[in-house]
């Protein structure tokens, strides 16, 4: 390349790049979230407008029933009072609304997460106001009677105070002579609530008590959701059963009414989003229906159904279920179900991802720091991977030490491709040369690379949490781009130790590469560029010291 040339690219390249940062600036920054509603009144003033006042209809067991009839979130009453006050619950993790009709959490804050990274406001993961509609539900079914429950509280603020660990609030109501205590359970660094209803029949016949849980949610976005570009983390329900460890269900399914009913023992159920999950986690060795349906405003409803027990006259029984409402941290969620781990959805290489993020998580407790424990795994796996990068080196080493002989035979028998054909096979199998030996680096590579992707993607350990410098936080883009440019620039120099590709086509496609893979690395998680630059400069050290042995040894060439 001349030197106008190059003086005419460098302030362009300049250019180009600020034009990115000013763009990503302006446009680029995903907004905020609106603030939730932390009561029922809307922003404008006037009372929202409740969704639970309908009754807890249950779907027929069998799977072949079709649909679920109506549910928690039914038709509201127009004549009832829209304007009633919730309870506030706050623990160490947790910020809570609770509705006292039908005792439904309707929103749901985590002091430990904010919404975004310079934000003082903790991150709401549920709540039921105009600009998202997401709830827990639960209720209990009395002979068949499925409306909801008007419970009144001892108090309406609770707080789990310093050297206090467990806190319980319960709500309690008169139904037919049957006495109800509704009780949430809170532990101190516990995002797990443990709803009981102990029932109590003093009346002279016998009555059925079944426990229904549900998660409402209607279609809005995502407000965690990371990447624009690229594959995105899962939004919607999932289910998991003896015979089905996890199975996602789409809210087009559910929309369209074709989700199947469950009968199973055991079991769950769950909302899924980005970094973070709500899921119902029933009794493990009873028998639970789960199904999925819609409300009368068109939510999705995601259920279980306990089984129906008696109460004879006289009798007191409990009923209960554990409502997780929190980060996908996988410890936190294998306490509550078996198999609730399995929300951290790395995808169809999640035998890759799994021990990853196992090896991750193990340096991250000795480093203290994610970024740099990206940078020792990646050490790490180049190093396990070292065998056959150093065979793919070798093998492009020779060819590019033979390439001025290869040039000749195609020279020489350039108008009989045939020919020249069978001339370079016999020249690779004379000097030893797999043509397609430089390929093995990269076919190995992407499966690591895509689970990696996932790994870093899905893992919440990761929201938030600084490298050093202007990267504070791994789980967004770069602000400035300087890792993804420096990514490309790695890749242009170990593209410089490669050999040249025969067909001119194709040597013009892969110095265009660079340029390719540093736009869509633009938008990628800091803490995945960080794994690429880091897995290119061992690499290019790699494949330079293999070269040079190959280029200095005098054998090779020599048949």
């Amino acid at each position: 390349m001349d030197v106008k040339r190059l003086i005419l690219l460098i302030p362009l390249a300049v250019l180009a790049y600020l034009l990115v940062v000013q763009w990503n600036q302006d446009y680029g920054q995903s907004a905020e979230p609106a603030p939730a509603v932390e009561s029922t009144q809307r922003s404008d003033g006037a009372p929202a407008e409740k969704a639970d006042e309908g009754g807890l209809d249950v779907p027929d067991a069998s799977p072949s029933a079709e649909g679920g009839g109506d549910d928690l979130a039914g038709s509201a009453d127009p004549d009832e009072d829209q304007s009633r006050n919730t309870i506030t619950v706050t623990t160490d993790v947790l910020d809570l609304r609770i509705d006292p009709h039908g005792g439904d959490i309707v929103y749901a804050a985590l002091p430990q997460h904010k919404r975004t990274l310079d934000s003082e406001r903790n991150y709401v993961l549920l709540s039921d106001n105009n600009v998202r509609s997401y709830v827990a539900r639960s209720g209990l079914q009395l002979d068949g009677d499925s409306s909801r429950i008007a419970f009144t509280p001892e108090k309406t603020e609770y707080h789990l105070n310093d050297g206090q660990d467990q806190l319980d609030v319960d709500l309690t109501a008169e139904v037919n002579g049957v006495e109800i205590t509704k009780r949430l359970s809170f532990e101190r660094g516990n995002y797990a609530v443990n709803v009981h209803y102990l029932v109590d029949n003093q009346g002279e016949a016998p009555v059925d008590a079944r426990f229904i849980g549900q998660l409402v949610r209607d279609d809005s976005p995502d407000p965690t959701s990371g990447t624009k570009i690229g594959m995105k983390s899962f939004l919607g329900a999932a289910y998991s059963t003896p015979d089905s460890r996890y199975d996602k269900v789409d809210f087009d399914d559910i929309q369209a009414g074709s989700v199947e009913n469950r009968d199973a023992e055991g079991g769950w159920v769950a909302m899924l989003q980005h970094y973070f999950v709500s899921a119902w986690a029933p009794p493990q060795s009873q028998q639970n229906l789960f199904y999925a349906t819609t409300d009368s405003k068109g939510r999705n409803v995601a259920a279980f159904a306990g089984p129906t027990q008696e109460v004879a006259a006289s009798e007191q029984t409990t009923l209960d279920a554990t409502l997780y409402m929190g980060p996908k941290v996988q410890d936190y969620m294998e306490e509550v179900a078996p198999n609730l781990r399995l929300t951290v959805d790395y995808g169809w290489l999640w035998f890759i991802a799994n021990p990853l993020f196992w090896l991750l998580d193990k340096i991250h407790d000795v480093i203290g720091n994610w970024g740099w424990s990206i940078v020792l795994l990646t050490v790490l796996v180049k190093a396990a991977l070292f065998p056959l990068s150093a065979k793919a080196y070798r093998s492009m080493g020779r060819m590019r030490k033979l390439g001025p002989e290869m040039k000749r035979i195609k020279e020489r028998f350039g108008d009989d491709r045939q020919k020249m054909s069978q001339e370079m096979m016999k020249f690779y199998q004379k000097e030893k040369i797999n043509p397609l030996g430089g390929c093995l680096p990269i076919v190995v590579q992407m499966p690591v690379f895509i689970a990696l992707y996932w790994m870093l993607l899905e893992s919440v350990e990761l929201r938030h949490a600084p490298f050093m410098f202007w990267i504070q936080d791994l789980s967004i883009k770069d602000p400035y781009f300087i890792l993804p440019i420096l990514m490309g620039l790695s890749m242009f120099v170990q593209q410089q130790l490669n050999p040249t590709p025969p067909d001119p086509m194709q040597a013009k496609i892969m110095k265009m590469l660079p340029i390719i893979f540093t736009f869509f690395f633009l938008w990628f998680p800091a803490g995945l560029v960080i794994y690429w630059v880091v897995n290119n400069c061992i690499s290019i050290t790699q494949q330079y010291f293999i070269t040079r042995q190959i280029e200095n040894d005098p054998n090779i060439g020599k048949g």
